[in-house]
């Protein structure tokens, strides 16, 4: 399985209004973070694509700021404190995750995000009782076991059908920590 990185913005506490206001909105108190390929509220760190991205990035529709090489990616974004570098595995099996192995990075959980676009259908669009609860998510705003989140993303389509945020791509989400 491929294995992707993304450098988006930090969405936690520091945010301030920002913070409070998805708090209230979203009813997750227990969140500590936002970890989330969800544009809104962790955009892109890379929004403008330069000729030498390209040799880089993930060139597929949705994808593009998505990078194959870290270390570049890492170079391109430097010097920006309020990142969050996400390594990322697009609808992986359960047997896929334990191919990632990189001791800078940690497993934060899985991620829904609506097909052909970006907004996360866990963390960012009201809720969906029939499919999950609050209590779900971790304090990252994200799903931790393989075969919930296969789960929410079934219910979604079948409880939820004339949604467009329902049907959803499963990403799995790391961490760099180090």
């Amino acid at each position: 399985m491929t294995v992707m990185y993304s450098a988006v913005t930090r969405f936690d506490p520091n945010r301030g209004d920002d913070w409070k206001e998805y708090i209230e909105w979203s009813g997750l108190s227990h969140l500590r973070e936002v970890l989330s390929l969800d544009s809104l509220l962790c955009p892109t760190i890379v929004e403008t694509l330069t000729d030498e991205d390209w040799q880089y990035n993930v060139q597929e529709d949705h994808k593009t700021h998505l990078f194959h090489n870290l270390d570049y990616l890492l170079r391109r974004i430097a010097g920006n404190k309020q990142v969050n570098v996400l390594a990322v595995m697009h609808e992986p099996f359960a047997t896929d995750l334990s191919s990632f192995v990189d001791p800078r990075f940690v497993f934060r959980g899985f991620d829904l995000i609506e097909m052909d676009g970006s907004i996360s259908a866990i963390s960012n669009c009201g809720g969906f009782d029939k499919a999950f609860s609050t209590a779900d998510l971790s304090e990252y705003g994200l799903l931790t076991e393989h075969t919930k989140t296969k789960s929410v993303q079934e219910l979604l389509v079948s409880e939820y059908p004339e949604e467009r945020h329902a049907e959803c791509d499963m990403w799995a989400i790391w961490q760099k920590v180090s």
